[in-house]
């Protein structure tokens, strides 16, 4: 169970003592996740109706960077994302600390994630014309912030991990970082202009909520940064359309790509650098998967399976639909 930071009921009855939620009548640490403690929580109100909640306790944020994610998720759930938002004490506060951990109380939405075996063509459009709107809707959100593990991260990380490598695969892994600095340079020199804005940033597969068939949330924001709108996007093709060895399901893709752009439209400069966002957004993770090791040394997600959908990104140059 990932629950890296335990809480007991004292503690949450404490916890919630500012709030006017309700009395605290179960709690549930959730399996699954590698980043966060989460925990469902059941309160009882006064009319006796009982609500579920989501405790959240943060491992690896900075308390001062809290604000972001809280401004973040009201703006985009006022905006009609379903985002979860997090509920606010009665002094209007929403961020407490909890056993030393920056914690938040939030909505516990209806609905599961999919497994992989149940992604079709329909729940990749609807995950695309979400994407876009959440994209528009952060368009003008006014915080910034720098991604944990964004370009700064993966040119130190790609030079550690290169070492432990195998020649061919570092030599991948490099060339990926080094295309993608390049294209920041064109940027620079006004050779290209990409729409760019508040991300998600880890929108996989298990960060949707659905339920009899309609997505009802977007969750795990905790990722979101300002960065590229089409990196965000190319982080959710490798993972909702990805088949065995990275190739496409290509049915999967197109309609993943056609709805978002019913929303939102793609520019020539995102036809050109497509390709290398694919391979960036495969590079990333495999970064990451290979920074996430168990104690007893096996890794908690397989990072050959990024390595090898970067491999294909590579070997065959994707264009985005007309």
């Amino acid at each position: 169970m990932a629950v890296f930071t335990p809480v007991t009921f004292a503690e949450l009855e404490q916890f919630l003592a500012p709030f006017d939620l309700g009395k605290a009548v179960k709690l549930e640490g959730i399996a699954g996740g590698v980043e966060n403690t989460n925990f469902f929580v059941t309160l009882v109100d006064e009319q006796g109706q009982h609500t579920e909640y989501v405790l959240t306790l943060f491992e690896d944020v900075r308390e001062e960077e809290m604000p972001f994610f809280v401004e973040l998720t009201t703006w985009l759930a006022k905006a009609g994302i379903p985002v979860p938002a997090p509920y606010q004490d009665r002094n209007g506060i929403a961020l407490h600390v909890l056993n030393r951990r920056p914690a938040l109380i939030l909505p516990r939405f209806l609905g599961q994630h999919l497994q992989r075996g149940e992604l079709t063509t329909e729940f990749c459009a609807v995950i695309g014309g979400y994407l876009a709107r959440f994209h528009k809707a952060g368009a003008d959100f006014f915080m910034t912030r720098q991604a944990h593990r964004g370009v700064y991260w993966w040119r130190r990380e790609s030079a550690i991990r290169a070492r432990q490598l195998s020649a061919a695969d570092a030599e991948l892994m490099l060339q990926t970082v080094a295309a993608f600095d390049q294209l920041l340079e064109q940027e620079k020199r006004a050779e290209l202009s990409l729409p760019q804005g508040v991300i998600h940033g880890d929108l996989f597969h298990d960060n949707a909520l659905f339920h009899e068939g309609e997505m009802t949330a977007i969750i795990d924001i905790y990722n979101a940064s300002n960065s590229y709108w089409l990196y965000d996007l190319a982080i959710v093709a490798n993972d909702w359309c990805s088949a065995g060895g990275g190739h496409w399901h290509a049915d999967m893709l197109d309609a993943l790509l056609r709805a978002y752009a019913a929303e939102r439209p793609f520019t020539d400069d995102e036809r050109k650098v497509w390709p290398l966002m694919l391979q960036t957004a495969a590079m990333r993770f495999w970064l990451s998967r290979l920074e996430q090791i168990n104690p007893d040394g096996s890794y908690m997600k397989n990072p050959d399976d990024f390595r090898d959908i970067l491999r294909a990104r590579v070997e065959r140059l994707d264009q985005l639909p007309v």
